[in-house]
């Protein structure tokens, strides 16, 4: 369906204007459906981003600017979302020996539990969403987003 059609607009759109409202009505969906495999987790999607940065540094803590830097969502909200996930014991946080100052977040067992069991459901999930593209299209689409964004 056109963006047009999407969200009932009785004027005509110019081509910039479409694309932008585009992006975001897909965004807006791809954060629905993303949301609702999270769901049963107690998990927002950007608690699911921190604990799968934690779980790429493959045992060692990182600090809280390295998980800002990695942050899909820029603006979240770090702190507060590492102390969601300390409630839910998927993390822990410690004052680094060497700077104190510096506090180190690490992934617990069970965050990476959590994760190993979201990991099959969440490749599911992508996958699904991209059936109706080809190889190329798909290819096509990341080059095209890539180069949009890094104008």
């Amino acid at each position: 369906m056109k963006i047009e059609d999407e969200i009932k607009s009785t004027v005509a759109l110019d081509l910039s204007k479409k694309i932008i409202l585009n992006i975001m009505y897909t965004c807006n969906i791809l954060n629905e459906k993303f949301n609702e495999v999270l769901k049963p987790y107690d998990l927002s999607g950007e608690q699911y981003n921190v604990l799968r940065i934690l779980r790429g540094q493959k045992g060692n803590p990182a600090n809280m600017c390295v998980i800002q830097e990695r942050m899909i969502a820029k603006t979240s909200n770090t702190t507060r979302l590492v102390d969601k996930l300390l409630l839910k014991e998927l993390v822990t946080r410690n004052v680094c020996p060497d700077n104190r100052r510096k506090i180190e977040v690490a992934i617990t067992q069970k965050g990476l539990n959590v994760l190993s069991e979201l990991d099959p459901k969440v490749t599911a999930h992508e996958n699904a969403l991209t059936t109706n593209l080809c190889k190329e299209e798909l290819e096509q689409l990341n080059e095209l987003l890539e180069k949009y964004r890094n104008q």
